[in-house]
């Protein structure tokens, strides 16, 4: 698995250097605490990294915990959120999500799988990225990328991100698994994108399934 990371990463940079992804932003900014990260992670949804990143600067410019946003007026939420996807239904959510973080749980976001996904709108995707960008605890978030890239290597065989997930899981050793997703994602952005990926340039080709039944039917 190393020698996969290292190629994307060494691929990514012969290229251009790519961007950090959303999340990383957030984990590295100084008000990347673990509460920025989950109401980021639900506000990523179907939306570009760009946008998060700007929305979520804002959002906790305006409300700095999950006390201030609880409090908060949907109105007010959704014209800050309103560059992103779904931005109605995700000011409501991250407004209920914020409010049982701190009348529940007193204002701290859990470190465990099983609390997060009972939280409204966390699924195993979500938590799992709270777990790797807030805490630094090994777990595999698949998102459309990671499910992508995962099956195109042939490291899996998979129909769903849940199943790429508990494959990897598997098969990975865990000392990777905080490593994937970052790496993962930005492949997926800049270079093994779902149409046209850019083999020429892939470093790791020769370890890929994909590449390799492309190249069998010229």
């Amino acid at each position: 698995m190393q020698k996969i990371l290292r190629g994307m990463m060494n691929t990514m940079n012969s290229v251009k250097p790519p961007r950090m992804t959303a999340l990383r932003e957030l984990h590295e900014a100084e008000t990347g605490g673990p509460f920025s990260i989950l109401i980021g992670t639900i506000l990523s949804a179907r939306t570009k990294d760009e946008s998060t990143t700007k929305v979520v600067k804002v959002l906790f410019s305006k409300y700095k915990n999950a006390k201030a946003l609880a409090n908060a007026k949907i109105k007010d939420v959704e014209k800050i959120i309103k560059p992103i996807g779904f931005y109605h239904v995700k000011s409501r959510r991250i407004i209920e999500v914020a409010k049982i973080i701190d009348s529940k749980y007193k204002g701290i976001v859990p470190e465990d799988l099983e609390t997060l996904v009972k939280l409204p709108g966390v699924g195993r995707k979500t938590a799992n990225c709270v777990l790797v960008y807030a805490f630094e605890k090994p777990a595999i978030p698949v998102d459309i990328h990671v499910h992508r890239i995962s099956n195109r290597l042939g490291l899996v065989e998979t129909k769903t991100p849940e199943d790429t997930e508990q494959a990897l899981m598997e098969k990975i050793p865990k000392k990777f698994w905080i490593d994937i997703n970052d790496t993962f994602v930005m492949y997926g952005q800049n270079i093994c994108k779902p149409i046209s990926p850019m083999c020429n340039v892939c470093k790791i080709k020769k370890n890929c399934k994909y590449y390799e039944e492309k190249t069998l039917k010229k």
